[in-house]
């Protein structure tokens, strides 16, 4: 479903940075996976990590891809054709997205600003543009909209609007600064669970990836993928390339409260989610996996999660891990509803034996509720749909 958070990554040449990536100093170690052409780390994780939590670094996202939709029909086609509510809205509105298949499951994801009275940006996860693209174009008819994929655009993530992140980097206006308030309800939304208790409130800023070559970055202004995936963790937050896969419906990710407008009117998938939130439960439910750390054994994406240890029952997988300046080993991990919400469940990692065969280990991890079940707590009330 996705990939290791601590896979083996490579350095690249500080030759072949130049010109490439702005933000990819010498020491960058690269990530694998969707995540391959941005810094893993810049050598100390953690102190980068802390630098980020202290608002006063940025990330790099470069590997997200950016679409524009334009014309006079923009907010009003993307409301009509995705889960959330954007005629009408003023310009800077930020907001998430989706698009749902007719069974309701999740297709795709995407973060989007409102940059003009007649444009949308939308904000994706590594490899998935195309596949939203082909989507909207064969849903555009006779609506007034052009798509247009923006590669002269990149992405900094940080707690925080960039420019006020580092203001003395002298970075330029931005073309738009994304936050969707998570994890407070969205218009129309409805959370599944408590939500975090301290969110990082993580921001998206867009600019021209011309301005960003020029600026006089030095190292201790950044922070690599691990420390941003271990915050978006410890946040609760479902990422496109991690947690969704071919059967997940948008309440087992709490997207919800953000992303799917329960009021809006039509949309494709409406029907199921309307069935979900008002007569019955998702079969499954995300989780945050607070892992035992004391034997010192990295947590791999895609590790089975099990009641009673290696001989239980498998109950999910392991879609995210990380390593939380504050918290400790943390995963996300998508288990069946009927899973106890107190009980101790158990994780795989991998390790390897003393004569190098592929082996597993299994670790204690506490549970931290995300999506809840019914039947314990309460809800927002919402009008039937």
């Amino acid at each position: 479903m996705s990939d290791p958070a601590h896979p083996d990554h490579t350095t690249l040449p500080a030759a072949a940075q130049i010109g490439r990536r702005p933000l990819l100093s010498t020491g960058a170690v690269l990530g694998e996976g969707p995540d391959a052409s941005v810094p893993a780390h810049y050598g100390a994780p953690l102190r980068e990590q802390r630098r980020l939590l202290d608002r006063r670094a940025v990330v790099d996202l470069g590997q997200l891809e950016v679409l524009e939709v334009r014309g006079a029909d923009a907010r009003s086609w993307l409301t009509a054709t995705t889960t959330q509510a954007l005629t009408g809205t003023p310009v800077g509105t930020a907001t998430s997205l989706a698009v749902l298949s007719p069974q309701g499951r999740v297709e795709h994801l995407a973060a989007a600003t409102v940059i003009a009275e007649d444009s949308v940006l939308l904000v994706l996860d590594a490899g998935c543009r195309a596949g939203l693209r082909h989507y909207l174009e064969m849903m555009r008819f006779a609506a007034r909209v052009e798509i247009d994929d923006r590669d002269d655009l990149r992405v900094l993530g940080a707690l925080g609007p960039a420019p006020e992140v580092l203001p003395d980097l002298g970075l330029p206006e931005p073309v738009a600064v994304w936050s969707d308030g998570w994890p407070e309800l969205g218009p129309g939304g409805v959370a599944y669970g408590p939500g975090p208790e301290d969110p990082s409130g993580a921001m998206l800023t867009v600019y021209e990836a011309s301005a960003l070559e020029a600026a006089p970055w030095q190292s201790d202004q950044l922070a690599g993928m691990m420390a941003w995936e271990a915050v978006r963790i410890a946040d609760h937050r479902a990422r496109a390339t991690h947690e969704v896969d071919q059967r997940s419906l948008p309440h087992e990710l709490d997207l919800l409260r953000t992303t799917v407008h329960t009021t809006k009117g039509c949309y494709r998938g409406q029907e199921t989610v309307a069935k979900v939130l008002n007569l019955g439960q998702p079969p499954r439910r995300l989780v945050m996996l607070h892992v035992d750390g004391s034997q010192d054994l990295p947590i791999a994406a895609g590790g089975e999660v099990r009641r009673g240890g290696a001989e239980g029952k498998v109950v999910g997988t392991v879609t995210s891990a990380g390593m939380h300046a504050d918290l400790g080993p943390i995963a996300l991990a998508v288990v069946r509803r009927a899973a106890p919400l107190d009980e101790q469940l158990s994780i795989q990692v991998p390790v390897a034996s003393a004569d190098g065969e592929a082996g597993s280990a299994w670790l204690d991890a506490a549970q931290e509720p995300i999506v809840l079940p019914r039947d314990h707590g309460e809800r927002p009330a919402t009008p039937r749909l």
